[in-house]
């Protein structure tokens, strides 16, 4: 059995869990996700306590179990305070703006990039530093992605688009080969 999945989900002040069939509902202050469960899973409320089983002692079952178990929890601690992933541009002349609900990159393209935000989503702009919010844990990171993918950070310089937390390796370049090489 999932060390995960035995684990209950207290339920903060605001939030509420629905199961209706096979779909979970978590509704909260910062608004609504749903989670389709698999066959083998039920969820049970008692008051404000969650817990996920496994009906059967199957691998796909006890698979499910943990993962079913934490997706539940991320919509519970989304819609009540929310997620958020920071991303920073490093480079000479790299900017961003928000224009209504697009994010607009200048990343040394001949043009600028421009991301469209899903609904749920918002862009913060502060300096060269970039702030996706939004309430689905899921969306927030592939959104992240998007941003990161235009242009990734390299390893020469480090110029690029990287999360807040992401330590570039930096590689040597061709003249500190030069002088190490066999003579």
């Amino acid at each position: 059995m999932s060390k995960i999945g035995r684990l209950p989900i207290s339920l903060p002040a605001g939030a509420e869990v629905l199961v209706e069939g096979r779909v979970v509902k978590v509704t909260g202050p910062k608004g609504t996700l749903s989670l389709k469960l698999p066959r083998g899973i039920e969820v049970a409320i008692e008051g404000d306590i969650v817990t996920v089983a496994a009906k059967g002692k199957s691998k796909s079952d006890m698979s499910n179990h943990g993962t079913i178990r934490a997706l539940i929890n991320n919509n519970v601690r989304g819609v009540t305070t929310g997620w958020s992933k920071q991303l920073e541009l490093v480079g000479t002349g790299f900017r961003a703006e928000v224009a209504g609900t697009t994010l607009v990159l200048t990343v040394g393209y001949s043009h600028p990039v421009k991301i469209e935000a899903p609904e749920g989503i918002t862009f913060k702009v502060e300096k060269t530093f970039v702030t996706v919010e939004g309430c689905s844990r899921e969306v927030v990171g592939q959104v992240s992605a998007t941003i990161r993918g235009v242009r990734p950070p390299e390893p020469y310089k480090g110029k690029g688009i990287k999360y807040t937390d992401e330590v570039i390796r930096r590689k040597a370049g061709k003249a500190a080969a030069k002088t190490t090489g066999a003579a």
